[in-house]
């Protein structure tokens, strides 16, 4: 009983430390790389004073940052392309033509939504530190390129080249995965003692 009382304080005391080192897998370790890397520096130093402009009204940043409900606007807004294009991608599936209409649709309300919703990341980005930040570039950057290749799809799809769209589409759904994954990343740093507010 002593032995097995003693087991578990020790992967208590552990346990702790594997969290601060971010485990051991290999997208941690590229993370920590993108964290690391100064060559992103001028990239946020470009970005940070237009980013800090979402975030100079303390209504607003309150808002943005989810102070009243513990969820940022920006894990909220991100439902609204992220399930247009997926579901656009599920509607491709079918030859009819009214799911050929359904998934144009779709791809344009994606489209649409990804600017607020952008605006709403960058106000959270403004409030982080630099290594998330960093992180957050590369972050924008996917998310931007996904944009864009389903602007393409949409465009495609309007003007009756169908199957291109559909290329674009699946493309773009790997961009907006990858651009995902930095995101979640980026969210379970926020829980963890490194987000700041510069604002306050």
């Amino acid at each position: 009983m002593e032995r097995r009382s003693r087991d578990l304080l020790e992967l208590e005391l552990r346990a702790p430390r594997v969290r601060r080192n971010g485990g051991g897998g290999l997208f941690r370790r590229l993370m920590g790389k993108l964290e690391r890397a100064e060559s992103l520096d001028g990239a946020v130093r470009a970005i940070s004073p237009l980013a800090q402009r979402l975030v100079a009204n303390g209504r607003l940043r309150s808002v943005l940052h989810g102070d009243a409900t513990g969820l940022p606007l920006h894990v909220i807004l991100t439902d609204v392309p992220f399930g247009a294009w997926f579901m656009a991608q599920y509607l491709d599936l079918f030859p009819d033509e009214g799911s050929q209409r359904a998934a144009t649709r779709l791809v344009g309300l994606g489209v649409v939504a990804a600017a607020p919703t952008a605006l709403s990341g960058w106000a959270e980005w403004a409030l982080a530190d630099r290594a998330t930040r960093r992180v957050g570039i590369v972050h924008a950057g996917a998310n931007g390129v996904a944009v864009l290749i389903f602007l393409g799809s949409w465009t495609a799809r309007r003007r009756g080249r169908r199957r291109l769209g559909v290329r674009l589409a699946r493309v773009g759904g790997l961009v907006l995965i990858v651009g995902g994954f930095l995101g979640g990343y980026m969210g379970s740093s926020r829980r963890g003692p490194r987000w700041i507010d510069h604002g306050r």
